[in-house]
């Protein structure tokens, strides 16, 4: 089976090289290729390309996709990845580019995913479902901070409260000892 898909591959490359098959037309920005989706949702799409991406290739290859499905909680066949990659695959290079990767969310929105395993990665990337998760992310985190901070403050409160008290018993303490050392003189 791996003989043939690499024979396939070199095949597919030198049909390439022979000007036989054009390779499909890259845009060069996905912001004016995929005019439905806001700047802010092709930013989160990017990050979370970014996050999947694991060797820094700018590509997500078989093995990183298996990784991404398990971890989205949907993991697949061999042959189940194979055929996710074989939908969006454009330039037929065996790994999905973040424009390819875009493919996924445009056909999920006009309903024409095949694949099972790619509309598990659209269903959780959904960022008109979740809201920009870069927003949600914030308010959490500043929520979190101001109660950190108001736990902080009141440890401190409690630190002098309890500081005062040792200071005024000390007092207390000492004006005592001066009453009995009196006693004594």
């Amino acid at each position: 089976m791996a003989d043939s898909e690499l024979s396939e591959k070199l095949s597919r490359q030198s049909q390439i090289n022979e000007g036989e098959v054009k390779v499909a037309k890259v845009s060069q920005s996905v912001y004016a290729e995929f005019k439905e989706f806001s700047i802010q949702e092709i930013k989160e799409y990017r990050k979370t390309f970014q996050k999947y991406d694991v060797d820094k290739s700018n590509f997500i290859d078989f093995m990183e996709l298996k990784l991404m499905m398990e971890k989205l909680g949907a993991p697949q066949t061999h042959l189940g990845l194979k055929a996710m990659i074989k939908e969006v695959d454009e330039d037929h290079d065996g790994q999905i580019s973040f424009r390819e990767f875009m493919l996924i969310f445009k056909k999920a929105r006009s309903g024409e995913l095949q694949a099972e395993g790619l509309a598990a990665i659209a269903d959780t990337c959904d960022v008109t479902k979740e809201g920009v998760s870069g927003a949600k992310g914030f308010f959490e985190a500043k929520v979190k901070a101001q109660t950190d901070s108001a736990k902080f403050e009141k440890e401190i409160r409690e630190e002098q409260e309890r500081k005062k008290k040792e200071a005024e018993q000390a007092s207390q303490r000492r004006a005592e000892f001066k009453e009995k050392a009196a006693m004594f003189n």
